[in-house]
């Protein structure tokens, strides 16, 4: 049985520090979490954590790993976590995508040649993948001769780059300031 001298306090912010981090917490990097004066034994915190847990029937414990503990869900439920995180494993852009997706947002609606005229190269494959991504849509077709495609962003690009809306990109010229 764990020492019954942890706070509620303690066990909170163990937790709150090991949901946030992607990486063991280690009893040194707790420490230096901490304000001054404040002590937490983090093995004892651990075991008093995972006792709650396992009597209240959590999906999730806390693991020793290396030098220190992650929390992790447990095996009963590993088949189901892992097709959730492979099915919204977010790819890393290409420079490319990230390029064409700035030239969208900062001035869509935009067709396919206005988008190549500004980057000077083709952008067909780009688009499909923004495309299948649902990164940017087609919002319409252009009054220019052979009524080319426009692409717009979606909400899905608002949530991929954590803004409310399209007015909460950057200003050119805050752009300009940070490069």
């Amino acid at each position: 049985m764990a020492d019954k001298n942890i706070t509620i306090i303690d066990m909170q912010l163990v937790e709150a520090l090991l949901i946030a981090s992607d990486v063991p917490l280690t009893q040194e990097r707790l420490k230096e979490c901490l304000d001054d004066g404040h002590r937490i034994d983090l093995a004892e915190t651990v075991e008093t954590l995972n006792e709650r847990y396992k009597a209240n029937q959590h999906a999730f414990y806390i693991m020793p790993v290396g030098k220190g503990f992650q929390i992790v869900t447990i095996n009963k439920y590993e088949n189901v976590v892992r097709n959730y995180i492979n099915r919204n494993v977010r790819a890393r852009l290409t420079y490319a995508a990230l390029e064409t997706m700035a030239v969208i947002a900062y001035k869509q609606p935009i067709s396919k040649p206005g988008i190549e005229r500004v980057r000077g190269v083709n952008c067909s494959a780009v688009l499909n993948t923004l495309l299948e991504r649902e990164l940017i849509t087609v919002s319409g077709r252009s009054d220019a001769p052979g009524r080319p495609l426009l692409y717009s962003t979606t909400e899905e690009f608002l949530r991929y780059f954590g803004l409310a809306t399209p007015a909460d990109l950057p200003r050119t010229r805050e752009l300009d300031e940070l490069f």
